[in-house]
């Protein structure tokens, strides 16, 4: 029986509201919601939120009106990773809320901005990365409530933002060490990570798709399980354009990796022997994960969408320029600290200006970077 067919199965692994170690500054509870919708609801009003509707996921604006920004890929990893929590019988508000918040420190033009922002902070033997400096976000740099800095949220949800996708070593920063380091996450923390990986995947292949990057034949080839699906589609809807039996391939490949991370979780879970959540938390290594053939599809998508999409001379291109305007954007701030707004200007003042540029240019959407970039150095 697949835990699809379970009803809630691993309850007593629950993270529950009340479980919760707290916010940084205590406040009283609400009525009617508990901490992680409240927690959900803040990330929701953040301005930091709001931003990711103009910040590129994979193809930038302007090539086709319908391709996924960072939001609408935010809200797609919310929908995978909050079915699979309450088929698990897991928190869904916190699972949602990590979901939400996952992707809030991204800077723009994707992975591309993140790298040439970390290639300027090696310039200074520090780095960038996105979900440490999401964390500076909701710890402060979110400033909407009177009584403290940031969104407050609570200590569960800032440590799933440090470690929704990897694990913290103890000691490497103590920035982090308050997060648990020698602990694994809750489950509902663990989800992110592949429900994020499902959801890229499976768009990515949609929008290169309609971008005309490959064939039908093409990702046939490299991925059996499509060709499969694609096959029994075809006798399905044999008069069906190809746009539509394409998308009916799609919701059945999307289908085939979450059932297969919640198969590949619940054997995990069952293997491991674990009954609570501290047990989750001590094991030796993570429990959501993919069943082996799921993962292997997954392997397949994404070794096909880097030759046929991520490597393309296109967006390659797009990748060029964008990297070009944030490396030069980064240097005229170095060089006139005093044309940041404020209260940047008085941060970089007070020391350390590379590390408040790096932070004001993280924050940028795609379309503020070229504005500003246009009008300083362009």
């Amino acid at each position: 029986m697949t835990a699809a067919n379970s009803d809630r199965p691993f309850a007593s692994l629950r993270f529950r509201p009340e479980m919760s170690r707290g916010r940084r500054y205590p406040e009283l509870v609400h009525p009617y919601r508990t901490e992680f919708q409240r927690d959900r609801d803040r990330i929701i009003h953040a301005r930091a939120f709001r931003r990711l509707e103009n910040k590129t996921q994979v193809f930038p604006a302007g090539i086709f009106d319908h391709f996924r920004n960072r939001l609408t890929h935010t809200m797609e990893v919310a929908q995978i990773s909050r079915t699979v929590a309450a088929t698990l019988g897991l928190d869904e508000d916190l699972t949602e809320t990590l979901a939400l918040v996952h992707d809030i420190g991204h800077p723009p033009f994707a992975h591309a901005g993140e790298d040439e922002l970390c290639r300027q902070m090696e310039r200074f033997g520090e780095t960038f990365d996105h979900n440490l400096h999401a964390l500076r976000i909701v710890e402060s740099f979110e400033a909407r409530y009177a009584r403290f800095p940031g969104l407050n949220l609570t200590f569960e949800v800032r440590e799933g933002i440090v470690k929704h996708s990897r694990d913290l070593t103890p000691g490497e920063s103590p920035e982090l060490d308050v997060y648990l380091p020698d602990l694994r996450p809750p489950l509902e923390a663990q989800i992110i990570d592949l429900a994020d990986e499902v959801a890229y995947n499976t768009a990515d292949l949609d929008d290169a798709y309609s971008a005309g990057f490959f064939t039908i034949e093409e990702v046939r080839e490299a991925v059996p399980a499509f060709s499969e699906i694609w096959e029994a589609v075809e006798m399905q809807f044999p008069g069906a354009e190809e746009r539509v039996q394409f998308l009916e391939a799609l919701r059945q490949v999307i289908n085939l990796l979450v059932s297969g991370l919640l198969d590949g979780t619940a054997e995990a879970i069952r293997l491991a022997g674990v009954q609570t959540v501290e047990d989750v938390r001590r094991h030796d290594r993570r429990l959501v994960c993919l069943t082996e053939s799921a993962a292997a599809t997954g392997r397949e998508l994404k070794q096909f969408l880097h030759r046929k999409v991520y490597n393309s001379e296109e967006l390659l291109r797009e990748r060029n320029r964008s990297v070009r305007m944030i490396a030069e954007l980064f240097g005229y701030y170095l060089e006139h600290p005093e044309r940041l707004p404020q209260p940047y200007r008085d941060q970089a003042e007070e020391g350390h200006p590379h590390r408040v540029i790096c932070a004001y240019i993280a924050g940028m959407t795609d379309g503020y970077c070229q504005r500003v970039y246009h009008d300083l150095v362009g």
